[in-house]
């Protein structure tokens, strides 16, 4: 599908379990930033009435916030797809990854559009490279997930100190290219998934550094199956050809 693009536009896709508890704070904040950024929430059926309030907020910033409703709890990493294609649909010329626990600064948003405007394919958030942190976690958290990414490097050669980072920027012509239809993980594979797939297809990825904070405010997502996936489907992505989208 040809899509005429607006060079400066920019879509942050936002997936939302049970977030009434952030979702309108998430979304004012965003919508007071410079660069006229506009959010399309992606909602797993959230028995909470998050939906409900992204409908309320949808009537004071028309056109700038977007909703996709689902049916259930689908996964991260469907939630994301879906909020990809839906994005490559529409003239959003970057395409950001973010969580609705303002555990990912809002303000960093502009950060990190600024990288892929400079020429950087994905702008990844980082929390293990000079200047960035992480603040409120458990040190055993901190570890596995710095480890995490020592055995992502030493498996794919990825390159990319926080290899399971969920806050990114896009550039349009990355996701175009990169087969969606062949992502299979969901948690943090699914981070590491296309980040691999980006870099194989020869898009650069430049990290820039965050001060990650754990949440306040609701229930965290994170489970020992997620990690799982993340160390058995490293090992698969070693071995599994890139195959770019026609």
């Amino acid at each position: 599908m040809d899509v005429a693009v607006n060079q400066s536009s920019a879509l942050v896709i936002i997936p939302t379990y049970n977030e009434r508890e952030n979702v309108v704070r998430m979304l004012e904040t965003v919508m007071g930033l410079e660069g006229d950024f506009h959010v399309l929430v992606v909602d797993d059926g959230s028995p909470d009435g998050t939906a409900g309030l992204v409908k309320e907020m949808q009537g004071t910033h028309a056109g700038r916030i977007h909703l996709l409703e689902r049916s259930g709890k689908l996964g991260l990493g469907t939630a994301y797809i879906a909020g990809f294609r839906w994005a490559l649909e529409r003239d959003y010329a970057y395409i950001f990854e973010m969580d609705c626990d303002f555990s990912h600064n809002p303000k960093d948003l502009i950060r990190l559009k600024a990288a892929c405007e400079k020429g950087a394919g994905v702008a990844v958030g980082s929390r293990y490279v000079r200047g960035g942190k992480v603040d409120n976690w458990p040190l055993g958290r901190v570890l596995m997930s710095y480890f995490a990414s020592i055995y992502v490097n030493l498996v794919l050669w990825l390159g990319v100190h926080d290899s399971t980072a969920g806050f990114k920027c896009y550039r349009r012509e990355v996701l175009a290219k990169i087969n969606l239809d062949r992502i299979r993980f969901i948690g943090y594979a699914f981070q590491i998934e296309m980040k691999h797939n980006a870099k194989r297809l020869g898009f650069r990825i430049e990290e820039v550094p965050i001060t990650f904070i754990d949440r306040q405010f609701g229930t965290s997502k994170m489970s020992m199956g997620i990690f799982k996936e993340a160390f058995l489907g490293v090992l698969q992505m070693r071995f599994r050809r890139v195959i770019p989208s026609e």
